[in-house]
This record gives C-alpha cells, structure tokens and sequence, in this order.
C-alpha cells in the first residue's frame, strides 16, 4: 500500500506577527525521492524578519500577562488540531523530508504528546519559599522566587524532525510565555507552516508568533539581534558554535550532534535476537538521519560472531525505496549531497584497512544500509557525526575498556548500554561522559518529556519541555521584611 500524496498544498505562507502572507512563492520543496517539485512555499526577507522580531518585541508584555491557563488552551487546540490532521502532517513529512510513512506518522504522535506535555506544564510553572534567617541580622525576613518569561526567543531547527525539533521550541516557549520567531529549515518547511496555521487560529496576543523560512544570507538576524533573549539551535556543531560566538549577550541553547555509541554486554547472549532488533532500528531509523542514532556498536567479543551474524541478516532484510509505501523502512537522505559525502567516508574507511559487511554502494540520495567492521577510530566515519545509515561494529573485552572507548569521541549526547550487570550499568551511569544513558536500548530512545541534551561537541542546555522552559525563564527572587 502507498500513502496518498494528492494532500500537499500548491503553496504554504510565512507567518509574520499571527498572520500569514503570501509575498512571493520563492522556495521550492521538492520530494526527497523522486526528486520533482512538491510544493512552494513564501521566503522571508530582511524586512519581515525585521517586522517579525519588532512584533515579538512588542508582544512581550501580553505574553507575560497572558495567564497559564490561556497558554495551556492555545497548547490544547493545537493538540486537538493536530490530531484531526494527522494523516496529512504525515504525508508532508513523508514527502518534504523523504521519512518512511509510518515513521512519519510517529512523529506526528510526538509532536502530539510534545504539545500535551508543554499543556501539563504551562500551569505548574514552581517557585518557591525561602527561610533567609541564616543568621540574627536576617531575623524576620522571608524570601520568595518565582520564574518569569524571559523575553522574544529565536529558534532554528533543523530538516531531519521537522515537526517534533520544532515542537520541542515551540511548545515550551508558549508554555512559558515567551514570544517568539521560529526559522525552520528551508529544506523541510511545510510542517512548521501548517503549525504556524493552527497557531494563527487561537488566541495568542499579536506578534506572539512568527514562522520565517529565509535564505541563510538573511539568517543574521536570528543569531546576532539584541533584541532576542534566547538563541536556541538545534543542527550540527560546526554551525552551532559559530552561532554560539555571533550571540553576543543573549543565552544559548545547542543540541547538536554525535556519533552514539552502543555497548553490547558479555551477559547478553541469551537475548541476542532482541538486542541485534533494536541495533537495527536504532542505527538504521530514517536512514541513519538523527543525533542519537546507533553509529559505534562496542560488543563484547565472546558475543562478536553471533552478532556480527544476526546484524547482518537484518540489515539484508530491510525493504528500501519510496518512503511513500508503507513497506519501505530505508528512505533516502536529504539530498544526494549528503548520501555522496557518507559514501566518501565510507570509501576512505575501506582504503584504510575497514571490511564492508553489508552495503556500501549508493543510488542518488538512495545510499545502501551499511555495517563495517575494522574502522581506524581516525576515520571520519568513525570520529565524526555519520548522520546516515551505516553503523561500525568492533569487539571489546572489558567493560571499562569499552567505556573508555566511548568516551573517546568528542561528542557526548546520548549512550546506550545493554547489560544485567548492576555494577557495570551504574558505572556507565556514572562515568560515560554523555547527556543521558539509556540502560537496555538503544541510545537512539527519547520520550519527550525527559531532559534531551549533550555534553562535549554535543552542545549546551537541554530540551524536554520542563528543562527547555526553565530556559526561557529567568528567576525572580522578592524578599519581605516582617512589619515591625
């Protein structure tokens, strides 16, 4: 069965302070696999971005008096509507990022469930009660914090989620009162524009939101105006920390990339069968496209040839072609640029010692699901962040010894851990230098009300729509002296 593809609009508008504008029909979205015209979508200049930052300026003060339990209806709606459009959303993600349909469709269940935690949490923003009298001088005085919107947040995201990295900015930044201008990936726009639609329906103050696809010479803007109190990014470290250093004043939030690492414990050979299923699905999910995917597979080597074995029987299985049919689990990546870039590294891995187990080969932007083994950890396939479908599989024989190897990289988002052994799972927990440990899965496992983030080269804050609010909000501390 083929998902239906008659869905996609001629052309989408941006979203300027609410509204949406259709000033030109500048950006064509093309279907990452057949390559042909999809849609068009409005690009933002200079001067909308500017009356779209203006607007989130002004709106500042109504979205500070906007009260949590009218955030969480708007939040709400956008639950309601998302549901009712679901198919559709699916469809444009199918089509404008080239995701297998039914991990389209999964997506759009996070963006539904990111929305109804940020609902959740708009009404239970905490603060607290202090006991000052730490001493006589402080005698009768009482202190009291509350957390209030820290001002206009700009968010850039990236193309490979393009409805739930964008729900993961946008929901806690209503949640927390907190206008904002959102520059979604001209790759992968669609989604962010029909939330722009839903949000257009409800009852934010003027100005509260703007959606603005542009052209990366206009980006300046999102990263370098004062007027702008967060910057939160989400895409690769080279761009992030360039961002970082453009922000001037303002507070930075990055989740960036990595190459996560997977170990494979010497007491796993009973479960070996489920263990080689969620590799599969980890390393090979969208075509390999996401932070936490399985990249570095550490197995203990009593367990190296039965793995070996089992991983790539699966990895043969897989049914690869247009992302349209519902059998197809490997789509192809991005663009062909991106597939001809992994290959090289692929290549290169080859030409110093590596052997290919499965795969290597590439068709356009189709490249083949791949298993090496005997990757030089200096090879970029191996160092750096692959960000498609291929995975390397290498033997250890002590537990620390493969912690220390995954703490090598010099990224450090996420690690995945499979092991019964409670002393070696807390001594993951405790030394892996990394934003979260996922104990018996895959590192590529995120619920999206949990702290998301990295360390090293992975970058600096964390999302989840608790931690990303605590954020977009600054502590307000108020002190009263008893009446004397």
């Amino acid at each position: 069965m083929t998902a239906k593809t008659d869905r996609l609009a001629p052309r989408y508008p941006i979203y300027v302070a609410n509204r949406a504008e259709q000033p030109n029909e500048s950006l064509e979205v093309h279907d990452k696999y057949s390559g042909e015209l999809a849609t068009r979508t409005a690009l933002a200049d200079r001067a909308a971005i500017e009356r779209a930052i203006a607007a989130a300026v002004k709106a500042t003060p109504a979205m500070r008096k906007f009260a949590p339990f009218e955030r969480q209806k708007v939040l709400e709606h956008c639950v309601k509507r998302f549901t009712e459009r679901q198919e559709e959303l699916a469809v444009a993600l199918c089509i404008e990022a080239g995701k297998p349909i039914k991990d389209s469709r999964g997506e759009v269940s996070r963006l539904i469930d990111t929305f109804k935690v940020a609902a959740e949490e708009a009404v239970r923003m905490p603060g607290e009660v202090m006991n000052l009298e730490i001493s006589a001088r402080a005698k009768g005085y009482r202190g009291f914090t509350k957390r209030v919107p820290i001002g206009p947040v700009s968010l850039i995201t990236p193309f490979n989620f393009p409805l739930n990295l964008v729900a993961h900015k946008v929901a806690p930044a209503i949640a927390a009162g907190c206008p904002f201008v959102l520059k979604p990936s001209e790759r992968t726009p669609i989604g962010a524009l029909v939330m722009g639609e839903i949000l257009a329906e409800t009852s934010l103050p003027e100005g509260a939101f703007s959606i603005v696809p542009c052209d990366i010479k206009d980006v300046a803007p999102f990263i370098e105006d004062p007027r702008f109190k967060l910057l939160s990014f989400t895409g690769s470290g080279k761009v992030g920390w360039d961002l970082k250093a453009r922000a001037g004043a303002k507070k930075v939030v990055l989740e960036l990339g990595g190459n996560a690492a997977c170990i494979v414990d010497a007491d796993q050979g009973g479960r070996l069968d489920h263990v080689v299923e969620r590799i599969a699905f980890g390393g090979f999910y969208q075509s390999g496209q996401s932070c936490i995917s399985v990249q570095r597979i550490l197995v203990h080597e009593s367990l190296l040839g039965a793995l070996r074995e089992k991983l790539v029987a699966r990895v043969r299985s897989f049914v690869a072609g247009d992302p349209k049919d519902e059998a197809t689990f490997i789509g192809p990546m991005i663009d062909e640029a991106a597939a001809k870039r992994l290959q090289g590294w692929i290549d290169s891995a080859k030409a110093n010692g590596a052997k290919v187990l499965v795969g290597g080969g590439r068709k356009g932007a189709m490249l083949e699901p791949t298993v090496l083994e005997n990757v030089p950890h200096g090879e970029p396939v191996y160092a750096e962040e692959a960000f498609g479908p291929v995975v390397l599989l290498e033997p250890f024989s002590s537990f620390d010894a493969a912690l220390a190897t995954v703490n090598e990289s010099h990224y450090g988002l996420q690690a995945g851990v499979f092991s019964n052994d409670l002393t070696h799972t807390m001594r993951a927990w405790d030394e892996l230098d990394v934003g979260g440990v996922i104990i018996n899965d895959v590192p590529s496992f995120r619920v999206d009300n949990m702290p998301y983030g990295g360390v090293k080269g992975s970058g600096l804050g964390r999302e989840g729509i608790r931690w990303a609010m605590e954020d977009m909000t600054e502590v307000r501390l108020m002190v009263v002296r008893d009446a004397t």
